[in-house]
């Protein structure tokens, strides 16, 4: 690292990294058994909360400089926010680490590859719906002409990376282009109405997931909800906020309120624990901007998770039916530490008739999806993955609940490494719960 650059760096920090967050740290170390890349690593306190925070601050004050072993740091992170909750102190972690690597992405020289590649992904792909649906559109056409058939089979599919080859295993099959772009605006509650709700649809679960949000508004209308969706809301920005692209991240929060803020609704619902912890801190990111921080307050305090809402709802109390089976459950890191939801959806499941529920041990644990981490950090990715599935073999579970679609996909990479596809299924919760349901009530 040039001399140059180290000292855009420091400078960077100086003026991006919240130095009293900083400072509210005490170094207690309550946050160490709580952090899977610090237990990963041989309890290296570098890859720790306090150790990152300390390299931070050292940064700030002049008393380290930037340097790869620090990046390396930095990029470890799963940006799980497990510390938050066992910090005395209620350090705000998830906040610095998007300040640090805004700091160090949008200062120092990358390759050309990655400048190209971060601009695709973060300014052409993921802001512009239509451009996700073409792109996804093309996935599927893959899956269904045979094609990924013929990959596999000629052996034409190891030209891709390995972690990628892993992952384009588990992927659902893709809808349709059309049926993307043919998507609803509102929709009437299936009983006597006793919300107005908005759904928030997001990028890749309205093409990718595309049928895991139709049952979320499926469930929403069995529960007694109208719902409207917004057709200018557009991705959440918390793979850019996560990334280094504040400032990209800001302009989509800013699409997304002004879409939703004329609606008179009472909540808007999340079927995504990354996105809905985004959105629910949307007050934060924009706190600053004083055309746009009340306006953010207001969005933000309607943001719901669907477990959420369900519960209040109590659907949990009506007649929800299952064959006989053991259920476990892996917690979304940002639903449980960014939205403080843990108990809704283990109330869901254990409502269902035929589930025998079992608690798997550190189920609030970091699967190691974490956005794009798999893909990035594909190593100790994995390395807390073996872990996990230990964890759920232990339960001895036919299937494995969880609550956001990284770490669907996650679990199934897990099953499927174990070579467990035959006795361990992965599913969504709420493509679970709409199955028992309808099951309970055809």
């Amino acid at each position: 690292m040039k001399q140059q650059e180290k000292e855009r760096i420091q400078q960077a920090f100086k003026e991006k990294v919240d130095y009293n967050e900083l400072m509210n740290c005490t170094r207690c170390g309550f946050c160490l058994p709580s952090c899977p890349t610090y237990i990963e690593t041989g309890k290296n306190e570098v890859h720790s909360p306090r150790g990152r925070i300390a390299l931070m601050k050292g940064l700030v004050d002049g008393v380290i400089e930037p340097s790869d072993e620090v990046k390396r740091s930095i990029d470890m992170c799963l940006g799980c926010r497990a510390c938050e909750p066992v910090c005395p102190s209620g350090v705000q972690f998830g906040r610095l680490l998007e300040q640090a690597r805004d700091a160090i992405y949008q200062t120092n020289n990358q390759s050309v590859t990655m400048r190209l590649t971060r601009n695709l992904a973060f300014k052409k792909l993921f802001p512009n719906h239509h451009h996700m649906i073409t792109m996804t559109g093309l996935v599927g056409f893959y899956q269904r002409s045979g094609l990924q058939k013929v990959a596999k089979k000629t052996g034409m599919i190891r030209v891709v990376p390995k972690n990628l080859r892993a992952m384009e295993n588990v992927l659902p099959q893709v809808p349709k282009r059309k049926d993307m772009k043919r998507r609803p605006t509102h929709l009437q509650s299936f009983i006597k109405q006793k919300k107005r709700v908005a759904f928030f649809s997001g990028c890749l679960m309205d093409t990718v997931f595309m049928t895991t949000n139709d049952a979320t508004m499926r469930l929403l209308q069995y529960a007694g909800c109208e719902i409207v969706i917004p057709k200018t809301q557009g991705c959440c920005g918390a793979l850019h906020g996560h990334s280094g692209e504040q400032e990209q991240s800001k302009e989509m929060a800013k699409k997304n309120i002004a879409a939703f803020e004329d609606e008179n609704i009472d909540y808007i619902i999340t079927n995504a624990g990354g996105c809905g912890a985004f959105l629910h801190d949307y007050d934060h990111l924009l706190k600053d901007d004083p055309e746009w921080k009340e306006r953010a307050n207001k969005f933000a305090g309607k943001i719901k998770d669907i477990s959420s809402v369900l519960v209040e709802l109590e659907f949990h109390k009506i007649d929800l039916q299952l064959d006989d089976q053991i259920v476990t459950y892996q917690d979304s890191c940002h639903l449980k530490n960014g939205q403080n939801t843990f108990m809704e959806p283990r109330q869901l499941i254990e409502a269902v008739s035929g589930v025998d529920y079992v608690e798997m041990t550190d189920a609030s644990r970091c699967c190691g999806s974490a956005g794009i981490y798999n893909i990035v950090e594909s190593e100790m990715s994995m390395q807390i993955l073996d872990y996990k599935m230990e964890q759920a073999k232990k339960t001895k579970a036919k299937t494995i609940v969880t609550s956001n679609p990284g770490c669907l996909l996650q679990m199934k990479l897990g099953i499927e490494r174990e070579g467990l596809g035959e006795k361990i299924e992965a599913i969504h919760l709420v493509d679970f719960l709409l199955e028992a349901y309808e099951n309970a009530n055809k």
